[in-house]
This record gives C-alpha cells, structure tokens and sequence, in this order.
C-alpha cells in the first residue's frame, strides 16, 4: 500500500511565457504548470538538481506527492508529464495534476518477486521468466501501491502467474478487462534440449520401424 506522501517543495513563478521559462532554466530551474482540482493553474519553478535526483530515482510519474509552495495551501499532486531536451535529454518543463483522495487516476505500477528461495521451481533450477515488469491500474489517489508483489512461495517448474494471483489495494483494478500473465516458469535449458533430443530420437526410431513399402511384381 502506499506509504506516508512525500513532500515536493517548488516556488511560484510570477512570470509566464516562454522568456520566463527560459530565464528560469539559465537560474537552474525547471518550469512548471499545477492544474485541475476545480481551481486555476499556477506557474511554479522546481529546483533542476531536487527534480533530477528524484526522477533518477525512478517511479516519478506514479508517485503522489504533496506539493509546498510558499503563498499556496499543501496540495496532493502526481506529475502527469515530463518535457525534455530533444538532444540532452533533460527534464524542461513538468506538468502536475491536483488530486482529491478519491481521484481516480490509470498508473503503472511495478511488479517485484520474493520469496524466490521457497520456490520449488527455482530450486530445480528452473528460470522465472517476467512477461511484464509493471502493470496498468485504475487506482484511487489516496491509496497508491508503491509495488506489486508476486509471492513465489510453492510455485513449480511451469506454473504461470497472472494478475489474478496479485492481492490489489482496495478499489484498485486492471485496466485491462481479463485474467494477463506476468511471468512464467520454465525448465532449465538444460533440460529442454535433453526433452526435444529424447523426441527426436524417439521420432527417429519410430521412423525406422516403420517396414519399407515393394511395388508387387507383375506377372
């Protein structure tokens, strides 16, 4: 479930337009927009280094925050874009979105495994195959899985996982209106070539016993 919402400190841009937003970004500052939640925008102007390391540290686009700044009341707030630089590739202007709790909001969330030494599967030397490595949901702003985690416990070499197997927070759910696999388990490649071998052996000693046809001689 979600953890305690962390705090994104910004500063209010008097200044519009795209001289102000140039200049912010020659001071090491990221434009912004806040919007939605019934009330105007407000331009605001984020620390290049803060907003870098967050966004380094991954998740930045699914995660909630409380939005600080100073003249304007603490607001909750999940980035909905981020703009770079066609060629450096870095952040140049942030779109943030004002949520109540009870917004409902489509997030990727991602997908973690544990518990992978009590898995009988992996123990044989079977391989977790990931088919997707974060998931979709319709969830409610004010309870945002920080992860979704696939318990390994008991599973066998060929048993699949799919969504149904993943305990949701409440009121959460899948865009995607059907039961889709996250990950399987697969035998060791080891194994899988010693069984295709064993079939192609056994296809050609069938193939041997098979009694070779004689065209009947004519009389």
């Amino acid at each position: 479930m979600a953890g305690q919402v962390p705090d994104f400190e910004a500063t209010l841009r008097t200044d519009t337009g795209k001289g102000a937003a140039r200049q912010a970004r020659r001071d090491g500052l990221v434009p912004g927009v806040v919007y939605g939640g019934g009330e105007d925008p407000i331009a605001i102007n984020v620390p290049f280094n803060v907003l870098f390391k967050k966004l380094k540290a991954g998740r930045f686009l699914s995660t909630l925050f409380n939005l600080k700044v100073e003249g304007q009341e603490d607001v909750r707030v999940i980035c909905r874009n981020v703009q770079r630089h066609i060629v450096k590739d870095l952040p140049t202007h942030l779109d943030f979105m004002r949520l109540k709790r009870t917004t409902k909001i489509n997030l990727f969330i991602g997908v973690e495994f544990i518990n992978e030494e009590e898995c009988p599967a992996i123990k044989q030397g079977g391989i977790l195959v990931p088919v997707r490595n974060e998931v979709e949901l319709l969830v409610t702003a004010g309870d945002i899985p920080e992860i979704l985690t696939v318990d390994l416990t008991g599973l066998e070499i060929g048993d699949t996982i799919t969504i149904s197997n993943i305990t949701l927070p409440e009121g959460a759910k899948p865009t995607i209106d059907r039961d889709f696999v996250i990950a399987n388990l697969q035998a060791p490649a080891a194994l899988t070539s010693a069984d295709d071998e064993e079939d192609e052996a056994g296809e050609e000693v069938a193939a041997d016993e098979v009694p070779a046809t004689t065209e009947a001689s004519e009389e």
